[in-house]
């Protein structure tokens, strides 16, 4: 993390004829961080990475990505979905380098990236795999893991667990803060579940209900790896909960 600004959202609307989804947001945010937004059911937040990637316009203001207007054309930008999204015709090593290789990254670096990736997900052993051999959870981890490779200025992650038990979800989320303290991407995670983004994020945007505004931009600065049975964690979830309850 640093001071340095990546992302800067101002003055954002968002409408759709008559309804007005997004009402003049703005925030920022740095390089390196781990931003969770939430907020009630359908109150914007993947409209919010639609405008980011730019399938829709928005109606005023705008995103800036290192200072210049958000464009995945120029931009490095990479998503995780909630579906996993592997290339079922690839190995487990041949769809973590598949991004690396469209973008002709050089094959020494390719193949540096692919094996430290392989290892933090724990995934060397099923490298020759294929994502149909594998379980849902470990096709979600290559998918993350694809997406870490690119070392992409922004990865967007937009509820990538929601069909996950809790059990799989904890240890998704742990392999997630291995991958974004090794590559120092910034990453912004959209997530329904309190719990789950005062467990991942150094800082949460909480949203209001429609039309929306940013409630709160809530600094999480509890020490890794995080204990949610400590009184401070359950404070936050708490206090997070009762902010997105209560208008």
């Amino acid at each position: 993390m640093s001071d340095q600004v990546k992302v800067k959202v101002r003055n954002l609307t968002k409408c759709f004829g008559d309804l007005k989804v997004l009402d003049n947001i703005s925030f920022d945010i740095n390089k390196g961080d781990f931003v969770c937004i939430v907020g009630p059911t359908g109150c914007g937040k993947t409209t919010f990475l639609n405008l980011l990637v730019k399938l829709i316009e928005p109606t005023e203001g705008q995103i800036l990505i290192d200072g210049e207007p958000a464009d995945p054309q120029k931009h490095n930008l990479s998503f995780v979905f909630q579906e996993p999204s592997a290339f079922p015709w690839l190995t487990v090593e041949q769809n973590i380098r598949f991004g690396l290789e469209t973008k002709k990254v050089e094959e020494k670096v390719i193949k540096q990236r692919t094996d430290e990736i392989l290892e933090i997900l724990g995934l060397e052993k099923a490298r020759n795999a294929y994502p149909h051999e594998l379980s849902t959870s470990t096709e979600q981890r290559i998918v993350i893991g694809r997406s870490f490779a690119l070392h992409p200025d922004l990865l967007l992650m937009d509820e990538p667990y929601g069909q996950m038990d809790i059990k799989m979800r904890y240890y998704l989320e742990d392999e997630v803060i291995k991958l974004w303290q090794a590559t120092g991407s910034t990453v912004i995670f959209i997530t329904h579940n309190v719990e789950e983004a005062v467990y991942l994020s150094n800082k949460c945007l909480i949203l209001s209900q429609k039309p929306t505004t940013v409630k709160e931009e809530l600094k999480i600065e509890l020490p890794r790896p995080r204990d949610i049975a400590s009184e401070e964690f359950i404070r936050l979830r708490e206090y997070v909960t009762s902010q997105i309850k209560w208008w």
